[in-house]
């Protein structure tokens, strides 16, 4: 099997959830089954989505890379970044990992395409919305992208950081609230496009209609790396 690299603390609680998703994915019947995994947790490189916006001018491509160049030394054969606002920074980290680096929302739009989706709700950061992240990846794809209006987004950001970044329980009457807006305005499938949102889908159920791309993430890092994938993980949207 490969090694997988994990440039973690982006949070602490989602890099956390994502290793609980691959060894719960992980078809295994001994400790030998699962893949070698290295995590470096790292929560104190800059907030990704204060950068975006221009709130912050601590760029945290720097520390990003450094610790991704650590774990190449380690021998890693791909790395796993566990923050989708992350991924606004992907290009620049290609040119300075020289591994292959998962992109989370190439594989989750690929996932919905091959599962027949064809519009979504994204339920992301600030930072990841502005940016355009998923609008753009979709669109290539032919699947239409609903986003939260401002009133809802500020019930997302909420959500995030002021529930699960600060360990306390989320609001469900904020999530049920976007989620049922976005459902309104065409969303067939919503996409949980914040690692941080992984934490809500473990904790409740969130019925039919969900993606957690933390799932995605960690499904595409158990085939890359050639272990075992259970068979009830091939369809990650929620029924």
């Amino acid at each position: 099997m490969k090694k997988l690299g994990v440039i973690g603390g982006l949070g602490p609680l989602a890099s956390s959830r994502f290793y609980e998703l691959i060894v719960t994915m992980t078809d295994a019947a001994r400790d030998q089954d699962h893949m070698e995994i290295l995590i470096y947790d790292k929560p104190t490189i800059p907030d990704r989505t204060d950068f975006i916006l221009g709130k912050s001018i601590e760029n945290p491509v720097t520390m990003l890379s450094e610790v991704g160049a650590n774990l190449v030394q380690l021998g890693v054969d791909y790395i796993a970044l566990p923050c989708v606002t992350g991924h606004y920074f992907y290009n620049q980290l290609t040119e300075k990992i020289h591994v292959p680096i998962i992109h989370m929302i190439k594989e989750t739009v690929k996932h919905c395409k091959l599962h027949g989706v064809s519009s979504v709700g994204i339920m992301a950061t600030e930072g990841t919305i502005y940016s355009k992240l998923f609008q753009q990846e979709f669109e290539q794809y032919g699947i239409a992208a609903v986003i939260p209006s401002e009133a809802m987004q500020e019930h997302v950001s909420s959500l995030i950081y002021h529930n699960i970044k600060a360990n306390r329980s989320p609001d469900m009457d904020k999530f049920a609230t976007v989620a049922d807006a976005l459902k309104k305005n065409g969303a067939e499938v919503i996409i949980l496009g914040c690692t941080e949102l992984s934490l809500i889908k473990r904790e409740q159920d969130l019925g039919a209609g969900f993606l957690d791309v933390l799932e995605v993430l960690a499904m595409q890092s158990i085939l890359l790396c050639e272990a075992k994938l259970k068979k009830e993980y091939t369809s990650l949207i929620t029924k």
